[in-house]
């Protein structure tokens, strides 16, 4: 084979080399830009929007406090010495005023009473007589056959007897009420808050026995910070709720008429509709209402909370999603406040707001308002 030849071939074989070289690095870059477009054509995620809208919402002071009775009576003894033979209530009873409560045993005070009514009518005998030899004293005052000095001292004895008469019946009285205090009755119609009574226990008198709720009312004591007082009055209405999640409406009574030196809070009295959820004792919080005001506001699901911070995705106009920082305020049910970051123009994301991130390409149904 001559020279010539030899390099012909030599430059055929490092053609075709270049060739299939070429091929290959197209095959493969060809490989490579599927994933690619497979990634650019992911399916776009469906969602809802709406725009903020603008109302008017109520502003409420929130607060916390006690509930307590509006007014606890104390029932106790009146007697003293006395056995307690019955207890006929117990914690949790309703009762009418003037309804037994207990009884204690009467044997003693009725043989009192009995010797009390003895002495009245022996008083009575007593100045009966004292007033007849006075009544003779005096028609012998003319004839001169009693002295003037003799005849005083009948009258001041029958004058004696009548204030013995009135002793008398004074001591009467005195056991007519201790045979009465042997029943114990509720001064008020209320419900049965403590019992101490015991069956068979001798009481002294003013010892506790009951406390009673005075016509079952309860109260929240809500403690306002001297700051936010200016802002509650009289009359306004309260929604207080329960350690239970149970709401209690109320109505603002009265405010203490003194600020707390150490915690800077007063306290604010709550009369409470009645509802058995409400516990004396129980610990619960409030809101009262105190004014209104615009707000705009949002779905709740159109809020996103990401790295302390709270953000909305706008819907632009080539179907993608911008995310927009905003600032929150109150709630009230299922929407929240948007203080600052949107106009109101803004057409935003509701459901499926969680699930995006700034750029994506989203598709939009119909459903939020």
């Amino acid at each position: 084979m001559t020279k010539l030849t030899r390099k012909r071939v030599a430059v055929v074989v490092a053609a075709g080399l270049l060739i299939s070289a070429i091929g290959i690095t197209a095959v493969r870059a060809a490989d490579e830009k599927k994933p690619a477009q497979a990634a650019s054509t992911k399916a776009s995620l469906t969602v809802t929007t709406t725009k903020a809208t603008q109302s008017d919402w109520l502003i409420k002071l929130s607060a916390n406090g006690n509930i307590a009775p509006w007014q606890e009576a104390i029932v106790g003894a009146e007697s003293n010495g006395l056995r307690l033979a019955e207890v006929r209530v117990n914690v949790g009873d309703v009762v009418k005023r003037g309804q037994t409560l207990a009884n204690f045993a009467p044997d003693t005070v009725r043989a009192e009473l009995a010797q009390q009514t003895a002495s009245v009518a022996e008083a009575e005998a007593a100045l009966a007589e004292a007033e007849a030899n006075a009544a003779r004293a005096k028609t012998l005052q003319d004839s001169g056959a009693m002295s003037t000095q003799q005849i005083n001292q009948y009258v001041t004895a029958a004058k004696t007897a009548a204030a013995r008469l009135q002793a008398a019946k004074a001591m009467r009285e005195s056991g007519q009420l201790r045979v009465g205090f042997t029943r114990v009755v509720a001064p008020d119609d209320g419900v049965i808050s403590a019992r101490l009574a015991t069956v068979g226990a001798v009481v002294n008198s003013g010892q506790e026995l009951f406390r009673l709720i005075r016509k079952n009312r309860l109260e929240w004591r809500a403690e306002v910070t001297s700051k936010d007082l200016a802002q509650v009055s009289p009359g306004q209405t309260v929604l207080v709720t329960t350690p239970t999640g149970v709401q209690i409406s109320g109505k603002v009574r009265v405010i203490a008429p003194t600020v707390d030196t150490t915690s800077r809070n007063a306290i604010v009295y709550v009369d409470l509709a009645n509802n058995a959820a409400a516990k004396s004792g129980m610990f619960a919080s409030g809101d009262f209402s105190v004014g209104s005001a615009k707000a705009l506001s949002l779905p709740q699901q159109s809020v996103v909370l990401r790295d302390g911070m709270t953000y909305v995705y706008q819907l632009l106009a080539d179907n993608k999603v911008s995310q927009l920082k905003v600032q929150t305020g109150r709630r009230f049910n299922d929407r929240v406040e948007i203080a600052a970051g949107l106009t109101g123009a803004e057409t935003v994301v509701v459901n499926g707001a969680a699930f995006l991130a700034q750029g994506d390409t989203v598709r939009v149904v119909a459903g939020a308002k």
